[in-house]
């Protein structure tokens, strides 16, 4: 009676060799097994030899340690669900004072989230090693609703900008007030002061941006300008408005960060009309603030795609191209400045895109319960995950290992 053979793998001498271990229950046997087992060491060792003609297959765990981020997505409910990347199990729920959670802004030193209610009413303070809230604040009071349209929160985490409006409940009306720029002391937890805005030009809304340091706010205009961020003077302008060259045309780059990407530095698909032959074309930027710096080029004609997201080490992208029953895969390699793969795939109306911590797979979320996950080199559909609810909120942290 045989019991079971076991074959593996040993270093010996820095070679690889084989290591064949029998167990059995009767001598003739284990003299079959022996005589079987020489055939065998004598078949992997040609194997060895032969190597790039005869591959042997290694399990996928055993290539790569695999991703080892955080997913912390919010649902139409009071609780933010934690996912651990590597199983994309929910291992916390996180329960928010204020009802559904909105807008998500992590903390420089990603210890803690800033979360907006559904309401645009109250901001609250998540401990992410704790797994709680741990402090909220309104500037709502009385008759007085103060509604965020956006905010960021410095990198010291000792104050936050927000952009937002009042609308007062009177007998017989509502009386909705400007936009305006308010900053507002984390610690001693009250409204410093109200920033006038940049030109003296008030907008509906405004987007900041801080330098990694913090001493330094980008506010997105017409221009850039850059502001202290102490005294709110302006200190500097990158006139993006501006055509980088003549005849180039326009170019308007969006500033989205990415943990992928040195900080102070942004790349993202970019379009651009030619005014000689009047075309949109489209091209991929990296965009140093600091510097007031713009590397651009052209990829060809403007395509519908959209969702640019950057694989780990800023070497590969990918976006998405979508029209109404056609949605693609686009690999972007940046290095040679190519779109170097493009693959049809059973899309949605309306997608999220975002590379796994190890750039080994593409993450499809939005609109809906479920994360679809594909292979990023094959774009095979590995499996679609249920993440128990209707997505709001979508942050992937990377783990201690990552970027």
């Amino acid at each position: 009676m045989i019991d079971f053979v076991r074959c593996g793998v040993e270093e010996q001498g820095g070679s690889p060799s084989r290591v064949f271990t029998y167990e059995s229950g009767d001598d003739e046997a284990q003299n079959l097994i022996r005589l079987a087992g020489r055939y065998i060491a004598e078949i992997l060792s040609l194997a060895l030899l032969l190597g790039p003609t005869i591959s042997i297959a290694v399990p996928l765990a055993a290539q790569r340690p695999g991703p080892d981020g955080t997913f912390y997505i919010s649902t139409y409910t009071d609780q933010i669900r934690v996912l651990d990347e590597r199983t994309f199990e929910v291992v916390d729920l996180i329960e928010t004072q204020h009802g559904m959670p909105g807008r998500f802004v992590v903390s420089q030193n990603r210890e803690r989230l800033y979360v907006s209610d559904a309401t645009g009413e109250h901001i609250e303070v998540i401990d992410l090693a704790e797994g709680r809230s741990t402090d909220s604040f309104t500037l709502s009071k009385g008759n007085e609703q103060f509604r965020f349209r956006s905010f960021d929160v410095d990198p010291q985490e000792t104050y936050v900008l927000i952009v937002g409006k009042t609308t007062t409940k009177l007998p017989d009306r509502f009386e909705v007030g400007s936009s305006v720029i308010v900053r507002y002391d984390l610690r001693n937890q009250e409204v410093m002061d109200t920033i006038p805005w940049p030109d003296g030009h008030a907008r509906q809304s405004g987007n900041f941006m801080f330098s990694p340091d913090g001493k330094l706010v980008y506010f997105s205009a017409e221009d850039m300008i850059v502001l202290d961020s102490e005294t709110f003077t302006e200190v500097d302008r990158w006139e993006i408005s501006r055509e980088l060259e003549a005849g180039l045309g326009r170019i308007r780059p969006g500033f989205s960060a990415s943990y992928y990407e040195e900080p102070g530095f942004f790349t993202g698909l970019v379009r651009m009309t030619d005014p000689i032959n009047n075309r949109r074309m489209m091209g991929v930027a990296r965009v140093n603030l600091a510097e007031k710096d713009m590397e651009f080029y052209t990829l060809g004609p403007s395509q519908p795609v959209g969702q640019f997201a950057l694989a780990p080490g800023g070497g590969k992208a990918w976006g998405l191209y979508s029209e109404i029953g056609h949605y693609e895969f686009w690999a972007f390699d940046l290095r040679n400045r190519q779109v170097s793969t493009r693959r049809e795939f059973a899309g949605r109306p309306r997608m999220g895109l975002l590379a796994s911590t190890d750039g080994e797979l593409l993450y499809i979320h939005v609109a809906g319960n479920t994360i679809d996950v594909y292979d990023s080199d094959t774009y095979d559909l590995l499996r679609t995950v249920d993440v128990g609810g209707d997505m709001r909120g979508f942050v992937l942290l990377p783990g201690s290992d990552g970027p």
